[in-house]
């Protein structure tokens, strides 16, 4: 992770998020303020590291870190604000959230929400930068566990498997037995199931 220059700061908070693309779920936010005494070893973008190092990761950073906060928002405000916009709100729930006001914020990614403190966007920063990618390990766990318990009130749907993605099973399984009350209603293929069903409805209320 040596290629990013960091900011000159004292308490640099990273932000990243995880579950824009599913179709289910909120999109789930997490900051996270390092300590500089108690570095951790093997920090790296979530999507990259095994499950077994995930977790190991995640109450590491948990035991470790100065601070670290969950954001979040909603499968309503997703449908509501638009994904773009109802991260950047995640994004500012999760700072807020911080027990410690961070100097200087780096956050994954091209833009950056409107926060009280200076802030930087960084491309692929859960790869270069520390703290984002302890945020990115800490926001991937708790969505998954999410999702975990999500497929146990729905186990038709194979939430635990594909996360809320739109993958071939997940299609199969909403075309099958449509939409629950988790889904993005927004989502292009939810809306058109959602679109079916009422085409269905209207046609078996005209017989």
């Amino acid at each position: 992770m040596s290629e990013f220059i960091y900011p000159n700061a004292a308490l640099i908070a990273g932000v990243d998020e995880v579950g824009r693309g599913p179709l289910v779920g909120a999109v789930v936010t997490a900051a996270v303020i390092l300590d500089p005494s108690q570095p951790i070893i093997g920090l790296a973008d979530s999507k990259k590291l095994s499950e077994k190092r995930r977790l190991a990761l995640y109450d590491e950073i948990k035991e470790k870190a100065l601070s670290w906060s969950l954001g979040r928002a909603e499968p309503e405000e997703i449908d509501q604000l638009n994904i773009l916009h109802a991260t950047m709100l995640a994004m500012q729930r999760a700072v807020a959230g911080l027990h410690l006001t961070p100097d200087f914020v780096l956050i994954d990614g091209n833009r950056c929400p409107a926060l009280a403190m200076p802030s930087q966007a960084v491309v692929k920063g859960d790869s270069l930068v520390r703290e984002i990618s302890a945020a990115s390990i800490i926001a991937k766990v708790t969505r998954d566990r999410e999702m975990a318990e999500l497929d146990l009130l729905y186990p038709e749907y194979g939430f635990a498997q594909h996360k809320g993605y739109p993958t071939a099973l997940h299609m199969e399984k909403l075309a099958q037995f449509g939409a629950t009350a988790q889904h993005r209603r927004s989502f292009a293929p939810v809306r058109n199931v959602l679109m079916d069903a009422d085409v269905a409805a209207v046609v078996t209320r005209t017989r």
